[in-house]
C-alpha cells in the first residue's frame, strides 16, 4: 500500500467509525506515534490528531499527521502539499483545512529537511554531481 493510500485509508477509516480520537489502529505499514483529542481554541475547532510513521518499503520512514474536525467534519478530505524542498508536515495548511472543515493529512515525504540540502547527500544524486 502506496504511503498517500495509508494516509486516505486512517483518515476515512477514523471518520467512518467515528472512532475515539485515542482508539485509532494502525493499518499495514503505518505505526501510529500519537493520537490525541484537541480543544477548540484559537479559532481552531475540536479535533483528533493522528501523527504517525508511514513505511510502505523496507527503507522507507515517512512522518504524517491527519487532523479530524470532530464535531464539524464538511465530509470532504484534503491532502496538502508542502513547497520548496518540503520535508516537514505542513501544519499550518492542516490547520487552514480544518478551520474549513475538512478531515486534512500532510506528510514530510520521507525526508526531515528545511533548506535544500539533502540531494547533496542522496546517493541517487551523488554520482551525478
Amino acid at each position: 500500500m502506496s504511503g498517500l493510500a495509508i494516509v486516505f485509508s486512517v483518515a476515512l477509516s477514523m471518520a467512518a467509525q467515528s472512532a475515539p480520537c485515542e482508539e485509532v489502529e494502525a493499518l499495514p505499514g503505518a505505526a501510529i506515534t500519537s493520537a490525541e483529542r484537541v480543544a477548540a481554541g484559537d479559532s481552531m475547532p475540536e479535533h483528533c490528531r493522528v501523527a504517525a510513521v508511514l513505511t510502505p518499503s523496507d527503507d522507507s520512514h515517512i512522518e504524517m499527521e491527519v487532523w479530524l474536525p470532530t464535531e464539524t467534519w464538511n465530509g470532504k478530505f484534503l491532502a496538502v502539499g508542502n513547497g520548496g524542498w518540503a520535508g516537514t508536515v505542513s501544519t499550518g495548511a492542516l490547520a487552514d483545512g480544518l478551520r474549513e472543515g475538512y478531515a486534512a493529512a500532510s506528510t514530510d515525504t520521507g525526508h526531515t529537511c528545511r533548506v535544500g540540502s539533502f540531494p547533496v547527500k542522496s546517493s541517487l544524486l551523488y554520482g551525478l554531481l
